[in-house]
């Protein structure tokens, strides 16, 4: 396992950072309709909602994305992890956010470092990138899930809304998971895809007919 360098922490850094321009501050991932109808009213249930999303939904399912990706070692089984990534999302919007969020990636990613990472979802372009880069998996993962979190946590704060203070302690609460989630990712492959996150995918749902909304998914 690579050990991380200052110069690749710095790199993922800057890639998932808040600032780093992919858009993801759009998308709610259906955070917003479950605030919308009340299932999300307080930091504890909105801790408790990304929780059940990082350890049984999509947070699991995109480690284990990235991490396949990172070990591809061709374009064709690239292009089969990009297609189970296509697969897997549990509606329109799913699939709408990940081709834009990793085509949005891509894009300044491979302008800046030159790399080739057009037509990808966002976890394998990620995963991609850190190959090119011999930037290590495990940090990677572990930052992409934390930047993930943090993004439903802004989400969060300004519905709910949550305070600051409260929205940082979520996320350092939430972080532990990220980690863990992401050393069970090496272990696995794409025969543990699985989700049990249903609320979140039912609430991804109902975003795309919401009369008022803020973000796109």
């Amino acid at each position: 396992m690579a050990t991380p360098t200052d110069s690749a922490i710095l790199t993922l850094t800057q890639w998932l950072s808040p600032a780093y321009p992919v858009g993801g501050f759009a998308y709610s991932h259906g955070l917003e309709a479950a605030i919308d109808v009340g299932t999300v009213a307080s930091a504890q249930e909105t801790g408790a909602w990304i929780t059940d999303v990082l350890d049984h939904g999509s947070g699991r399912s995109d480690a284990l994305l990235l991490t396949a990706a990172y070990h591809a070692e061709d374009a064709g089984k690239l292009a089969e992890i990009d297609a189970a990534a296509r697969a897997f999302c549990a509606s329109a919007e799913r699939l709408k956010e990940t081709a834009l969020l990793g085509r949005a990636f891509g894009t300044v990613t491979g302008d800046v470092w030159a790399l080739e990472l057009a037509g990808l979802t966002y976890p394998v372009a990620v995963g991609r990138a850190a190959r090119l880069q011999d930037l290590p998996l495990l940090l990677t993962t572990q930052m992409f899930l934390q930047a993930f979190a943090a993004n439903l946590v802004a989400v969060a704060t300004r519905l709910v809304p949550l305070g600051q203070t409260e929205a940082q302690r979520l996320i350092r609460d939430l972080t532990p998971l990220c980690a863990e989630i992401a050393r069970q990712a090496l272990q696995g492959s794409l025969q543990d895809l699985s989700s049990t996150a249903f609320l979140a995918d039912i609430a991804s749902m109902q975003h795309e007919t919401q009369y008022s909304r803020i973000f796109r998914t």
